[in-house]
Protein backbone atom coordinates (compact mmCIF):
# COMPACT_ATOMS: atom_id res chain seq x y z
CA UNK A 1 0.00 0.00 0.00
CA UNK A 2 0.80 3.43 -0.80
CA UNK A 3 0.97 6.25 2.01
CA UNK A 4 -1.65 9.31 2.15
CA UNK A 5 1.88 11.81 2.01
CA UNK A 6 3.08 9.39 -1.46
CA UNK A 7 -0.43 11.05 -2.99
CA UNK A 8 -0.38 14.51 -1.81
CA UNK A 9 1.71 15.70 -5.15
CA UNK A 10 -2.23 15.08 -7.21
CA UNK A 11 -3.21 18.40 -5.49
CA UNK A 12 -0.52 20.43 -7.04
CA UNK A 13 0.78 18.34 -10.12
CA UNK A 14 -0.73 17.33 -13.43
CA UNK A 15 0.27 13.49 -13.70
CA UNK A 16 -0.80 12.26 -16.52
CA UNK A 17 -0.52 8.31 -16.87
CA UNK A 18 0.14 7.23 -20.80
CA UNK A 19 -0.76 3.36 -21.93
CA UNK A 20 -0.16 2.38 -25.26
CA UNK A 21 -2.12 -0.47 -26.23
CA UNK A 22 -2.82 -3.13 -28.99
CA UNK A 23 -5.26 -5.66 -28.28
CA UNK A 24 -4.99 -5.36 -24.57
CA UNK A 25 -8.73 -6.11 -23.14
CA UNK A 26 -7.21 -8.55 -20.79
CA UNK A 27 -5.13 -6.16 -18.98
CA UNK A 28 -6.54 -2.80 -19.50
CA UNK A 29 -9.17 -2.94 -16.85
CA UNK A 30 -7.21 -3.74 -13.85
CA UNK A 31 -4.52 -1.13 -15.53
CA UNK A 32 -6.85 1.68 -15.43
CA UNK A 33 -7.97 0.70 -12.16
CA UNK A 34 -5.05 0.43 -10.17
CA UNK A 35 -3.40 3.58 -12.08
CA UNK A 36 -6.40 6.38 -11.41
CA UNK A 37 -4.84 6.48 -7.35
CA UNK A 38 -1.88 7.83 -8.58
CA UNK A 39 -2.43 10.86 -11.60
CA UNK A 40 -5.01 13.24 -12.65
CA UNK A 41 -5.73 11.64 -15.67
CA UNK A 42 -4.99 8.68 -17.96
CA UNK A 43 -4.82 8.71 -21.81
CA UNK A 44 -4.77 5.74 -23.44
CA UNK A 45 -3.71 5.11 -27.22
CA UNK A 46 -5.79 2.19 -28.94
CA UNK A 47 -2.82 1.27 -31.72
CA UNK A 48 -5.15 -0.03 -34.13
CA UNK A 49 -6.83 -2.72 -31.45
CA UNK A 50 -9.31 -5.95 -33.07
CA UNK A 51 -10.84 -6.62 -29.47
CA UNK A 52 -12.43 -3.99 -26.73
CA UNK A 53 -9.49 -2.37 -25.49
CA UNK A 54 -10.70 1.47 -26.70
CA UNK A 55 -14.39 0.47 -24.98
CA UNK A 56 -13.51 -1.00 -21.71
CA UNK A 57 -10.82 1.66 -21.51
CA UNK A 58 -13.58 4.43 -22.02
CA UNK A 59 -15.62 2.95 -19.60
CA UNK A 60 -13.37 3.45 -17.35
CA UNK A 61 -13.09 6.89 -17.51
CA UNK A 62 -9.68 7.14 -19.59
CA UNK A 63 -9.24 9.00 -22.47
CA UNK A 64 -8.90 7.02 -24.96
CA UNK A 65 -7.26 8.01 -29.11
CA UNK A 66 -7.58 5.30 -31.21
CA UNK A 67 -4.89 4.72 -34.65
CA UNK A 68 -7.35 3.21 -37.07
CA UNK A 69 -4.64 0.80 -38.00
CA UNK A 70 -1.65 -0.36 -35.76
CA UNK A 71 1.01 1.81 -36.69
CA UNK A 72 3.63 0.40 -34.02
CA UNK A 73 4.94 1.28 -30.09
CA UNK A 74 7.02 4.22 -31.19
CA UNK A 75 3.81 5.12 -33.08
CA UNK A 76 1.65 4.98 -30.14
CA UNK A 77 4.15 6.93 -27.94
CA UNK A 78 4.41 9.77 -30.35
CA UNK A 79 0.67 10.05 -29.63
CA UNK A 80 0.67 10.12 -26.40
CA UNK A 81 3.67 12.77 -25.70
CA UNK A 82 1.77 15.07 -28.41
CA UNK A 83 -1.40 14.76 -26.01
CA UNK A 84 0.53 15.32 -22.92
CA UNK A 85 1.63 18.67 -24.04
CA UNK A 86 -1.40 19.93 -25.20
CA UNK A 87 -2.87 18.73 -21.95
CA UNK A 88 -0.10 20.81 -20.40
CA UNK A 89 0.93 17.71 -18.36
CA UNK A 90 3.65 18.59 -15.49
CA UNK A 91 4.68 14.73 -15.62
CA UNK A 92 3.65 12.37 -17.98
CA UNK A 93 4.07 8.83 -17.00
CA UNK A 94 3.92 5.54 -19.91
CA UNK A 95 3.73 1.68 -18.60
CA UNK A 96 3.13 -0.91 -20.42
CA UNK A 97 -0.52 -2.27 -21.42
CA UNK A 98 -0.21 -5.69 -21.03
CA UNK A 99 -0.02 -6.31 -17.37
CA UNK A 100 3.68 -6.14 -16.37
CA UNK A 101 4.56 -3.25 -14.85
CA UNK A 102 3.49 -3.14 -10.88
CA UNK A 103 0.95 0.33 -11.33
CA UNK A 104 2.10 0.46 -7.49
CA UNK A 105 5.40 1.75 -8.92
CA UNK A 106 4.22 5.24 -10.33
CA UNK A 107 4.88 6.85 -7.25
CA UNK A 108 8.50 5.64 -6.72
CA UNK A 109 9.05 6.52 -10.75
CA UNK A 110 7.94 10.08 -10.15
CA UNK A 111 9.32 10.66 -6.82
CA UNK A 112 12.61 11.95 -8.57
CA UNK A 113 10.96 14.44 -10.50
CA UNK A 114 8.83 15.97 -8.37
CA UNK A 115 11.80 16.35 -6.16
CA UNK A 116 13.68 18.17 -8.97
CA UNK A 117 16.00 15.39 -9.12
CA UNK A 118 15.53 14.35 -12.37
CA UNK A 119 13.96 15.35 -15.82
CA UNK A 120 13.19 12.02 -16.85
CA UNK A 121 12.50 8.38 -14.90
CA UNK A 122 13.18 5.07 -15.90
CA UNK A 123 12.07 1.81 -14.10
CA UNK A 124 14.88 -0.49 -13.90
CA UNK A 125 14.78 -4.46 -13.86
CA UNK A 126 18.31 -4.46 -12.76
CA UNK A 127 18.92 -2.32 -9.84
CA UNK A 128 18.19 -4.96 -6.88
CA UNK A 129 18.97 -8.81 -6.52
CA UNK A 130 15.32 -9.73 -6.27
CA UNK A 131 14.27 -7.81 -9.53
CA UNK A 132 17.33 -9.21 -11.50
CA UNK A 133 16.43 -12.90 -10.46
CA UNK A 134 13.02 -12.25 -11.45
CA UNK A 135 14.14 -11.42 -15.05
CA UNK A 136 14.51 -14.65 -17.44
CA UNK A 137 18.10 -15.47 -18.76
CA UNK A 138 17.68 -14.86 -22.23
CA UNK A 139 15.57 -11.36 -21.76
CA UNK A 140 18.20 -10.42 -19.17
CA UNK A 141 21.18 -11.12 -21.84
CA UNK A 142 19.17 -9.40 -24.74
CA UNK A 143 18.33 -6.56 -22.69
CA UNK A 144 21.65 -6.17 -21.15
CA UNK A 145 23.77 -6.13 -24.45
CA UNK A 146 21.61 -3.75 -25.69
CA UNK A 147 21.66 -1.71 -23.03
CA UNK A 148 25.39 -1.33 -24.05
CA UNK A 149 25.35 -0.47 -27.35
CA UNK A 150 22.90 2.09 -26.31
CA UNK A 151 25.11 3.39 -23.50
CA UNK A 152 28.22 4.22 -25.99
CA UNK A 153 25.43 6.74 -27.67
CA UNK A 154 23.80 8.24 -24.72
CA UNK A 155 24.33 7.63 -21.03
CA UNK A 156 26.77 5.68 -19.72
CA UNK A 157 24.63 4.18 -16.71
CA UNK A 158 21.53 3.29 -17.58
CA UNK A 159 21.39 -0.17 -16.79
CA UNK A 160 17.34 -1.22 -18.44
CA UNK A 161 17.03 0.76 -22.04
CA UNK A 162 14.37 -0.63 -23.11
CA UNK A 163 11.88 -0.46 -20.15
CA UNK A 164 8.85 1.16 -20.90
CA UNK A 165 7.70 2.28 -17.48
CA UNK A 166 9.23 5.82 -17.33
CA UNK A 167 7.81 9.29 -16.28
CA UNK A 168 8.71 12.94 -18.06
CA UNK A 169 9.00 16.09 -16.58
CA UNK A 170 8.47 19.51 -17.99
CA UNK A 171 11.39 20.26 -19.38
CA UNK A 172 12.00 16.57 -21.05
CA UNK A 173 8.38 16.44 -22.56
CA UNK A 174 9.17 20.46 -24.19
CA UNK A 175 12.14 19.05 -25.30
CA UNK A 176 11.60 15.47 -27.01
CA UNK A 177 10.37 15.55 -30.38
CA UNK A 178 9.84 11.98 -31.60
CA UNK A 179 9.68 10.25 -35.04
CA UNK A 180 10.90 6.68 -34.75
CA UNK A 181 7.01 4.16 -35.48
CA UNK A 182 8.62 0.85 -33.90
CA UNK A 183 10.37 -0.58 -30.86
CA UNK A 184 13.36 1.48 -31.19
CA UNK A 185 11.44 4.74 -29.52
CA UNK A 186 13.05 4.08 -26.54
CA UNK A 187 16.15 4.38 -27.87
CA UNK A 188 15.75 7.16 -29.73
CA UNK A 189 14.54 9.21 -26.69
CA UNK A 190 17.44 8.12 -24.26
CA UNK A 191 19.68 9.36 -27.65
CA UNK A 192 17.71 12.51 -28.03
CA UNK A 193 18.06 12.89 -24.32
CA UNK A 194 21.19 12.87 -23.98
CA UNK A 195 21.59 15.64 -26.73
CA UNK A 196 19.49 18.07 -24.80
CA UNK A 197 21.00 17.72 -21.48
CA UNK A 198 18.39 16.15 -20.00
CA UNK A 199 18.98 14.43 -16.67
CA UNK A 200 18.09 10.93 -15.95
CA UNK A 201 17.39 9.08 -12.94
CA UNK A 202 16.66 5.09 -12.76
CA UNK A 203 14.79 3.54 -10.21
CA UNK A 204 13.82 0.12 -8.92
CA UNK A 205 10.54 -2.03 -10.32
CA UNK A 206 9.14 -4.84 -10.25
CA UNK A 207 8.05 -6.78 -13.62
CA UNK A 208 6.18 -9.76 -14.18
CA UNK A 209 6.53 -12.56 -16.57
CA UNK A 210 4.05 -15.05 -16.10
CA UNK A 211 1.03 -13.50 -17.93
CA UNK A 212 0.07 -14.66 -21.58
CA UNK A 213 1.02 -12.58 -24.17
CA UNK A 214 3.39 -10.56 -22.57
CA UNK A 215 4.97 -9.34 -26.33
CA UNK A 216 4.40 -9.64 -30.27
CA UNK A 217 7.63 -8.91 -30.50
CA UNK A 218 10.60 -11.35 -30.84
CA UNK A 219 14.07 -10.50 -28.91
CA UNK A 220 15.91 -10.71 -32.71
CA UNK A 221 13.39 -8.76 -34.36
CA UNK A 222 13.52 -5.98 -31.36
CA UNK A 223 17.09 -6.30 -31.21
CA UNK A 224 17.86 -5.65 -34.69
CA UNK A 225 15.36 -2.74 -34.82
CA UNK A 226 17.00 -1.34 -31.84
CA UNK A 227 20.79 -1.86 -33.25
CA UNK A 228 19.41 -0.20 -36.83
CA UNK A 229 18.29 2.82 -34.69
CA UNK A 230 21.19 3.44 -32.88
CA UNK A 231 23.71 3.60 -36.26
CA UNK A 232 21.14 5.56 -38.19
CA UNK A 233 21.91 7.90 -35.34
CA UNK A 234 25.00 8.20 -34.91
CA UNK A 235 25.50 8.46 -38.13
CA UNK A 236 23.54 11.09 -38.68
CA UNK A 237 24.30 13.07 -36.05
CA UNK A 238 27.58 12.53 -35.55
CA UNK A 239 29.12 12.15 -39.01
CA UNK A 240 32.31 12.74 -38.74
CA UNK A 241 32.43 10.01 -35.61
CA UNK A 242 31.20 6.92 -37.08
CA UNK A 243 31.75 7.75 -41.12
CA UNK A 244 35.06 9.21 -40.61
CA UNK A 245 36.43 7.23 -37.99
CA UNK A 246 35.38 3.59 -40.00
CA UNK A 247 36.51 5.44 -43.26
CA UNK A 248 40.45 5.64 -41.24
CA UNK A 249 40.27 1.72 -40.14
CA UNK A 250 39.23 0.99 -43.38
CA UNK A 251 42.65 3.14 -44.51
CA UNK A 252 44.63 1.81 -42.29
CA UNK A 253 43.87 -2.16 -43.27
CA UNK A 254 44.35 -1.25 -46.81
CA UNK A 255 47.86 0.28 -46.26
CA UNK A 256 49.06 -2.77 -43.79
CA UNK A 257 47.85 -5.63 -47.08
CA UNK A 258 49.70 -2.99 -49.20
CA UNK A 259 53.20 -3.03 -47.07
CA UNK A 260 52.78 -6.74 -46.89
CA UNK A 261 52.12 -7.23 -50.20
CA UNK A 262 55.11 -4.31 -51.09
CA UNK A 263 57.44 -6.12 -48.34
CA UNK A 264 56.76 -9.51 -49.89
CA UNK A 265 57.87 -8.19 -53.45
CA UNK A 266 61.10 -6.60 -51.96
CA UNK A 267 62.45 -10.15 -51.06
CA UNK A 268 60.74 -12.27 -53.46
CA UNK A 269 59.70 -10.41 -56.36
CA UNK A 270 56.57 -11.47 -56.43
CA UNK A 271 53.75 -9.98 -57.21
CA UNK A 272 50.33 -10.46 -54.29
CA UNK A 273 47.18 -9.95 -56.69
CA UNK A 274 45.35 -10.87 -53.91
CA UNK A 275 46.72 -8.28 -51.52
CA UNK A 276 47.04 -5.34 -53.73
CA UNK A 277 43.05 -6.01 -55.11
CA UNK A 278 42.38 -6.02 -51.24
CA UNK A 279 44.47 -3.50 -49.79
CA UNK A 280 42.89 -1.04 -52.90
CA UNK A 281 39.71 -2.03 -51.95
CA UNK A 282 40.31 -0.82 -48.73
CA UNK A 283 41.65 2.20 -49.69
CA UNK A 284 39.05 3.26 -51.89
CA UNK A 285 36.10 2.11 -49.51
CA UNK A 286 37.82 4.48 -46.73
CA UNK A 287 37.85 7.65 -48.69
CA UNK A 288 34.56 6.85 -49.54
CA UNK A 289 33.79 6.89 -45.86
CA UNK A 290 35.61 9.59 -44.88
CA UNK A 291 34.37 11.88 -48.06
CA UNK A 292 31.00 11.05 -47.08
CA UNK A 293 31.75 12.06 -43.67
CA UNK A 294 33.02 15.16 -44.49
CA UNK A 295 29.62 16.11 -46.46
CA UNK A 296 27.09 15.07 -43.95
CA UNK A 297 28.79 17.13 -41.70
CA UNK A 298 29.20 19.99 -43.99
CA UNK A 299 25.60 20.10 -44.88
CA UNK A 300 24.87 19.61 -41.27
CA UNK A 301 26.81 22.74 -40.25
CA UNK A 302 25.04 24.68 -43.50
CA UNK A 303 21.54 23.31 -42.47
CA UNK A 304 21.91 24.94 -38.92
CA UNK A 305 23.41 28.28 -39.91
CA UNK A 306 20.54 28.60 -42.22
CA UNK A 307 18.22 27.56 -39.20
CA UNK A 308 20.42 29.94 -36.69
CA UNK A 309 19.71 32.64 -38.96
CA UNK A 310 16.05 32.35 -39.48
Amino acid sequence: MVSHDTLDYKSNKKIIVCIPAYNEAKHIEHIIHSAKAYCTEIIVCDDGSVDNTSGLAKALGATVIRHESNRGYGAAIKTLFDTAKVRNADIMVTLDSDGQHDVNDIPKIVAPILKEEADMVIGSRFLTADDRKKVPSYRSFGIKTITKVINAASYDHITDSQNGFRAYGKKALSKLDLYEDGMAVSTEILIKAKEKNLTIKEVPISVTYDIDDTSTHSPLSHGASVLHSVVQFISLRHPLLFYGLSGIVFLIMGISFMSVALDLFSHTRYVSTPSILISASFVILGMVLLATGVILYTMKALIRGKIKET
